[in-house]
């Protein structure tokens, strides 16, 4: 069994570049231990929960009365007690007793990546707790803070209240201003009535972050509230909830998810209650970061099975890896698997500094942190797909068979497509921040000057890079002024396009740390640039053992 260190050293060298050295030596000890439990123990309840153990709906008790417990096996219940007592949400919002002070997103998202690598399913209930805890944190009165912070955010002291975050309605979907859930006051709290069609982590959650319309509200998202609904009353008995039924889905099994009613439900408005949609956006920024999390470590896993059974299987005579195609298709995927995963670290860097203290932040950097999470979610969760295709691929017919990982991978990738925005709605909301914020005249700004302090045997081969932001330049100049239909119509392609550009430069300054590392620049940009049929440079096969086997040049002798 590989060590951290020897199976991913790219995450370390981005946390190392991110985290104090304090905090980098706590988390380098931490993720050890947490990555050897999460490729022996969690990895095998996974595939369990996934096969034989899925949630299961207990609709009524053996008296007829409607009781909505949700059943989850009992190595679940053991994953979801180790993950949160490692602090994976806990130790944003409080000290971690070895070093007395707070760790940072940063660290926790490094724990979801290693997470996510076996149960991307688990992932999203950790996901809604953490947008769950921000939001009590950030926006609620100290009273309900006081009272239901501790549990959100527990790390085994006390009982923990897993989170959930209840948008979606039936009639409404994306278009969150249709929803319709009612709010009706009653004295110090409110009463809700309606429907949410998907609800995850229904039944597990010990709270719920909901968002409903006091009655006599405005219309749309304007006249949404958002509210705190304990999932039970202190008796034990539910709280006005009933569970209709869970969601047979594709994939992600592990996270019960349901058709919610509420029927009276006990809730608390969190913070302005003219600010529930503004609140629950905060909330999916977040979210959307950890979905973007969650696709680069299917991207790693598939990449690492790929690699291993490429590794030990021969054809022909030949173990596969001696192989052009086989060689190439390995090394981009670790080029593209590696510049994204640097992107994320150096977005979440970012989201830590504008989420932690949202008061202190311009309106211009929490635009910025919007734009990156919008072009990076949309990006990874698409390549996390494709990644899980190649490693199917890679197996051949064993790839298509549910005795190996790969299956899984690719039904669990799909949703991150769907969860948190589709690609479609991410292409608008990066359009919405050129209209409101011009952000893509700060893009093509730092853009440009990120191009011009680039070392001189690095720009050498960054010409593309150039070239396609001067044809953005075009393209934003042609834009400008035309009538809606056309701009929604160029949105995604725009976005496509701002997420090229962040991408390669990501790649780029990487590129100035190590010869390794320009390598793996030089195939990224050959992948998102170059469409030649002939490839004069071949550099995923020459530079094969320097890129997967992380050789130096000198080893493998000088081939270019």
């Amino acid at each position: 069994m590989k060590r951290l260190r020897d199976a991913d050293p790219n995450l370390l060298a981005n946390l190392k570049k991110y985290l104090d050295d304090e905090l980098y030596g706590y988390a380098e000890e931490q993720l050890e231990k947490f990555w050897e439990i999460c490729i022996t123990d969690i990895d095998r309840r996974a595939v369990h929960t996934d096969r034989e153990g899925q949630p299961r709906l207990i609709k009524y008790d053996r008296f007829g009365d409607d009781i909505s417990e949700v059943w989850v096996n009992e190595g679940y219940k053991q994953t979801v007690k180790q993950t949160y007592e490692t602090g994976i949400v806990g130790y944003i919002h409080k000290p971690i007793p070895e070093l007395g002070r707070k760790g940072n997103y940063i660290y926790s998202y490094a724990q979801g990546y290693l997470l996510s690598q076996v149960e991307p399913g688990f992932y999203c209930p950790v996901t809604l707790t953490m947008a769950t805890a921000y939001l009590l944190e950030h926006f609620a009165d100290e009273e309900l803070k006081r009272t239901y912070l501790p549990h959100v955010i527990s790390t085994g002291e006390v009982e923990l209240y897993e989170g959930a975050t209840f948008l979606t309605e039936r009639q409404g979907g994306s278009d969150v201003g249709a929803n319709e859930v009612r709010a009706v006051p009653c004295g110090d709290h409110y009463k809700l009535y309606g429907e949410k069609y998907f609800a995850s982590n229904a039944g597990m959650c010990g709270v719920a972050t909901v968002l409903a319309r006091i009655d006599g509200s405005d219309p749309g998202t304007k006249g949404l509230s958002l509210f705190l609904v304990p999932w039970r009353n202190d008796d034990g008995t539910l709280n006005g909830i009933h569970i209709r039924r869970l969601k047979d889905k594709l994939g992600v099994r592990a996270v019960p998810s349901a058709e919610v009613v509420f029927d009276g439900a006990q809730a608390y408005v969190i913070g302005d209650a003219k600010k529930g949609f503004y609140y629950m956006m905060e909330a999916l920024n977040l979210s959307r970061v950890c979905n973007a999390v969650a696709s680069i470590g299917i991207m790693k896993r598939a990449l690492d099975e790929a690699k291993q059974y490429a590794e030990n299987r021969s054809a022909f005579g030949h173990k596969l890896t001696s192989y052009p195609m086989i060689r190439e298709t390995l090394a981009n995927l670790t080029a593209r698997q590696e510049v994204q995963t640097s992107a994320c670290f150096e977005l979440i860097s970012f989201f830590d500094r504008v989420m932690t203290a949202p008061n202190e932040a311009s309106e211009e950097d929490k635009a910025w942190n919007r734009l990156l999470i919008a072009l990076l979610k949309m990006r990874t969760a698409e390549e996390a797909i494709e990644f899980a295709h190649e490693a199917i691929e890679m197996h051949g017919g064993n790839g298509y068979i549910e005795d190996f990982v790969t299956p899984r991978l690719l039904r669990d990738a799909q949703v991150l497509t769907v969860w948190e925005g589709t690609e479609n709605i991410l292409g608008l909301e990066v359009l919405r921040l050129m209209r409101k914020f011009r952000i893509h005249e700060r893009f093509i700004e730092v853009m440009s000057k990120e191009l011009t302090n680039l070392r001189d045997d690095v720009r050498a081969f960054a010409a593309p890079v150039k070239n396609g932001l001067n044809e953005l330049i075009q393209a934003l100049g042609q834009l400008s002024g035309q009538p809606d239909e056309v701009q929604t119509y160029h949105a995604k392609k725009i976005a496509n396009r701002l997420c090229d550009i962040y991408l390669s430069i990501i790649a780029l300054k990487g590129a100035q740390e190590s010869e390794r590392n320009k390598t793996i620049a030089r195939l990224f940009l050959q992948h998102i640039w170059n469409d030649d049929l002939f490839d004069r440079d071949m550099l995923s096969v020459h530079f094969f053992d320097v890129v997967i086997n992380e050789k130096s040049e000198l080893e493998v002798g000088d081939q270019r």
